[in-house]
């Protein structure tokens, strides 16, 4: 599992809080509700959405890595093996997934429940509080270092992101910072939407997770999930047309 770090001040500088009234749709909350469920199931996607197996292909291999070397999956983990790699309109990496329970603390993410429980994120949603990690699906991404600056690619709290895992396709949002050295981490939220096991302590997956965040984007508010599913398909979309249209005869 990942070790927190507390910095998140000193990591980012400031807090970004997202001007205007929550929306209707932040009422609903995902995760564990059928918002987030809906659009990762397998079967459930709309006609015309892009599947799992269209968004690996858009991002397989890594033609353009922008980290300086490697992240660790974990602490722990004995050889830095997971680079950040690019393509036009995305940043995208593949490792596992360790469970964000930071934020707005509730019955599965507190104190008690995680050990390492941060009553705050990186980012806070338009009413100035912290995320819930419970209810809203993001992922989390390195805290600057000298391997990568995410801020330097077009990343920010709010930039919509996808995960993919097996034959389920999850959007959400870039909402917390993690340690500089490890990478591959989501909210509890985004865990249970994909099927993922997403208790703190012995939760999460141990490989063959992709998570891609689409470089520009700002879902606004950033507790909308329904904000970040239609950037996100959007966003999918074009990022699958342009690998089809790169990849058709001439």
């Amino acid at each position: 599992m990942r070790t927190r770090t507390v910095a998140l001040a000193t990591a980012l500088g400031t807090v970004l809080l997202v001007p205007g009234a929550l929306s209707p749709e932040a009422a609903t909350a995902p995760g564990r509700h059928g918002d987030a469920k809906a659009r990762s199931a397998p079967g459930n996607a709309p006609d015309g959405a892009v599947t799992a197996a269209q968004l690996l292909a858009a991002v397989r291999g890594c033609t353009t890595q922008v980290s300086r070397g490697r992240y660790r999956t974990d602490a722990s983990a004995p050889r830095a093996t997971v680079p950040v790699c690019a393509g036009p309109g995305e940043v995208h990496w593949e490792a596992d997934m360790d469970i964000d329970c930071d934020g707005r603390p509730g019955p599965h993410c507190n104190r008690r429940t995680d050990p390492h429980f941060l009553a705050q994120t990186a980012f806070s949603q338009s009413d100035g509080r912290y995320l819930s990690a419970e209810e809203l699906p993001f992922v989390v991404v390195p805290a600057p270092g000298p391997r990568w600056r995410y801020a330097d690619h077009g990343v920010r709290g709010g930039s919509a992101a996808a995960v993919v895992y097996r034959d389920r396709v999850l959007y959400g949002v870039v909402g917390d910072v993690g340690p500089a050295e490890v990478i591959g981490e989501a909210s509890y939220a985004a865990a249970e939407a994909l099927g993922i096991p997403s208790d703190p302590r012995t939760g999460g997956a141990p490989s063959r997770v992709t998570y891609i965040v689409f470089t520009g984007t700002r879902v606004q508010p950033i507790e909308s999930h329904r904000a970040a599913v239609v950037e996100g398909e959007q966003r999918a979309g074009a990022l699958v047309a342009r690998r089809a249209a790169a990849a058709a005869p001439r």
